[in-house]
């Protein structure tokens, strides 16, 4: 393998099984850097955190240590006004590129990750939107995650790959069902070959669109050994091709995201811990119909 491999979770502090009871959550961030030298940053899609905060961040956890932070929930028009998407103010750009700060000047900002909603669909003006993230970024590897099946269109998919190209962003990849229109295709598109991105969001098709009190009610998926060794050789082709490339669990039920993570280090051949030996047991998972 070529390419810089790493592999980790979306968030920290979702694990709360996988952290040793007591310990407190400001020591949780470095704890998880132990097990896996990645992580993105969920956190900053809900609220922006301060410089402050993100030189903690940065503070603890070693110096080889990674982030990808995701974009502000406005910057991702996840709000709309009158059914319109709501273009963030000034005032939350620039908050939000001044967080990013600290972590650049430490060498640990690895992308910027916009994760657009199911509404936002392959329209000129959205696609305007997308041309217009290089300007914002003019330093940083950008990455663009689709939740609506039109950007996946035969006829419009070329269009789409030719435009992040050009504007070197990075299209995510995803493991995640695949059930209406809400879901996007699992693609081996390289758009940028400075970093690829696959993110595994679970296959529990029923709870896909069901909203619940956290984002684990909706990602409750423990990934089995042979739903994982599918994607071996489509990393390895993915790490002849890309610099660099991350593979992050979303699948944050209990500590499921960390066992999986583990065990797709294990199943590629990477030098990662093991699971510490205290860990609750987890149930067995059930077979489940498979959906790529």
């Amino acid at each position: 393998m070529t390419a810089a491999l790493r592999i980790g979770t979306c968030n920290w502090s979702d694990h709360s099984d996988f952290y040793p009871r007591g310990l407190p959550l400001r020591d949780r961030l470095a704890y998880y850097a132990r097990f896996f030298p990645i992580v993105e940053v969920d956190s900053s899609y809900y609220a922006i955190p301060t410089p402050e905060r993100t030189r903690a961040w940065s503070e603890a956890v070693p110096d080889a240590f990674l982030f990808n932070v995701k974009a502000f929930r406005s910057m991702t028009y996840h709000e709309r006004v009158g059914g319109e998407p709501r273009e963030p103010t000034a005032g939350e750009e620039s908050a939000f590129l001044a967080c990013l700060e600290p972590l650049r000047e430490a060498g640990k900002l690895r992308a910027v990750h916009y994760q657009f909603p199911p509404w936002f669909t392959a329209s000129p003006a959205n696609q305007d939107r997308l041309a217009r993230l290089r300007e914002r970024h003019q330093r940083d590897l950008v990455v663009v995650e689709f939740r609506h099946r039109s950007w996946a269109d035969p006829e419009g998919l070329p269009q789409l790959l030719g435009l992040l190209a050009e504007a070197q962003v990075s299209l995510c990849l995803v493991d995640e069902p695949q059930i209406g229109s809400g879901s996007f295709p699992t693609l081996q598109e390289l758009t940028d070959p400075r970093l690829a991105v696959i993110r595994f969001h679970g296959r529990n098709r029923h709870t896909w669109y069901r909203p619940g009190p956290t984002s684990g009610d909706r990602f409750d998926y423990l990934y089995r050994e042979d739903e994982l060794r599918e994607w071996s050789e489509p990393i390895r082709e993915l790490v002849n091709s890309a610099d660099e490339l991350h593979l992050l669990f979303n699948n944050n039920r209990a500590n499921y995201a960390v066992v999986n993570g583990l065990q797709m280090a294990h199943i590629l051949g990477l030098d990662y811990p093991p699971l510490p030996s205290a860990q609750p047991s987890l149930p067995i998972a059930p077979a489940r119909e498979s959906q790529r």
